[in-house]
């Protein structure tokens, strides 16, 4: 029997716990757990001997404190740079694409990168198409006296 053929799919779930009484939102927005203010207090104080201590471990060669500290550390995403044709009143997007490939095939960014920026290229061309066939859309009603739906 397939999933969607079960009949206990198709009906709602109840919620968990206990509903909030009327007019009683819940929790404010920001507040804090009750577990995570009691290790800040035990904390407090001791956090700059805490980040010495790990940034000891790390040098000493504990690779999961070295990993742990570099996701912190370093940004999560890069700017990355590719030398794209000149767009002097015409967008070449074949070219731009063009561009982004061999900057990709030649290691200068990931693929990843690679295919966020010709996403990103082919929507800008895309919105190119639709002005210049709105335009002339305009100008084809414009010559036929104004009709206009």
């Amino acid at each position: 029997m397939r999933h969607s053929d079960d009949p206990e799919a198709i009906r709602p779930r109840k919620p968990r716990g206990r509903p909030f009484v009327a007019g009683n939102s819940g929790r404010k927005s920001g507040s804090k757990n009750r577990t995570t203010l009691v290790a800040e207090s035990r904390l407090e104080g001791e956090t700059d001997e805490l980040v010495r201590t790990a940034v000891a471990l790390a040098k000493a060669g504990d690779v999961v404190m070295l990993k742990f500290l570099l996701g912190r550390i370093l940004p999560k995403e890069r700017s990355v740079r590719v030398e794209l044709p000149p767009t002097d009143g015409d967008f070449d997007a074949v070219a731009a694409m063009e561009a982004i490939l061999v900057a990709a095939t030649t290691g200068q960014i990931l693929p990843s990168e690679a295919s966020e920026l010709a996403s990103i290229v082919a929507a800008y061309a895309r919105t190119l198409d639709v002005t210049e066939l709105r335009l002339r859309l305009e100008k084809i009603e414009e010559n036929q006296g104004g009709v206009k739906p």
